[in-house]
């Protein structure tokens, strides 16, 4: 819930629909996030939006209603967090072939969306231990290995991809360990997993589902329930509770690596210069080095 202390709004939305006109679209969207203080950053693609900004909620609901003035975007969801101030330093509108870089054709908005599976009915099977047919419902993570290593659901499938295009290869190799199960898809908003599903419809997975909203969804909905960690996030908050609240959890900025609370008490962590993860990677690089020259 806002209160005075977050006075910023925080949205995450996406949405899969024919946008031809992109280049012509890029400007206005840029001067009217820029008229009301808006930041952050939005994607304009054929295939659709992806969005995420930040400012007071006066703007942001401003925002929202002259978007949803445009008739693609009038059932647009969006998802919502708050924060003490503004997450973003900067407002960047773009224009890319993909709203989210998968490098596979797979996305034909006037075909319809992927099948999805709501977060309260996700809990339920899981809660259960099956889907409502009776078979084994398996999570599968779409999410780069560092983000995973932030939280992720009890029991899930992650096979440490380091960036989503890896990720149409290595479900079609382990296609067989799904026979007979559900499957469902999820990231942090829903639009990695959304993709995911329907490149597994199209490779021949029979029971397919992403989690509708992705994490930050399920956790507005139904807290953490099976779900163990926080969600890594794109912003300088870098973490959410399932209370969506910003968490004591950072991001190195020399090696971007994810430092816990934990790590933070570790004399190589310092903010903004380096943090254990790119010490001991130098460390190793060291003594590399050093064995190297002593065979020399």
């Amino acid at each position: 819930m806002q209160s005075p202390d977050t006075p910023y709004v925080n949205i995450a939305a996406y949405k899969f629909v024919s946008f031809d006109d992109t280049a012509e679209k890029r400007p206005e969207f840029l001067a009217f996030c820029q008229q009301h203080n808006l930041r952050g950053t939005v994607i304009l693609s054929p295939e659709g939006i992806n969005l995420f900004l930040a400012g007071l909620r006066p703007d942001i609901d401003a925002f929202l209603a002259w978007l949803r003035a445009d008739p693609r975007f009038a059932d647009l969801i969006v998802k919502e967090s708050y924060s003490e101030k503004q997450p973003f330093t900067r407002m960047l509108v773009k224009l890319k072939a993909e709203i989210i870089t998968m490098k596979h054709p797979l996305i034909k908005p006037e075909l319809g969306r992927a099948p999805f599976v709501e977060p309260r009915e996700l809990k339920r099977w899981l809660d259960q231990g099956h889907d409502d047919e009776g078979r084994p419902v398996v999570m599968v993570d779409t999410r780069n290995g560092f983000e995973v290593d932030v939280g992720t659901f009890e029991n899930t499938v992650d096979y440490r991809i380091s960036k989503f295009t890896e990720f149409p290869q290595v479900i079609e190799d382990h296609r067989a360990d799904f026979e007979g199960k559900t499957v469902v898809t999820f990231c942090t908003g829903g639009i990695r997993c959304e993709k995911a599903a329907i490149h597994m419809q199209n490779i021949g997975y029979d029971h397919v589902y992403q989690l509708e909203g992705g994490i930050l969804k399920y956790f507005e909905d139904v807290g953490g329930a099976h779900y163990n960690g926080d969600c890594f996030v794109f912003d300088y908050r870098t973490a959410l509770s399932p209370e969506l609240k910003e968490t004591q959890t950072a991001q190195c900025f020399a090696c971007r690596a994810v430092v816990t609370p934990r790590e933070q008490l570790s004399p190589d962590y310092v903010p903004g210069k380096s943090c254990p993860h790119c010490a001991s990677a130098q460390r190793k690089g060291e003594e590399t080095q050093e064995t190297a020259s002593a065979q020399a």
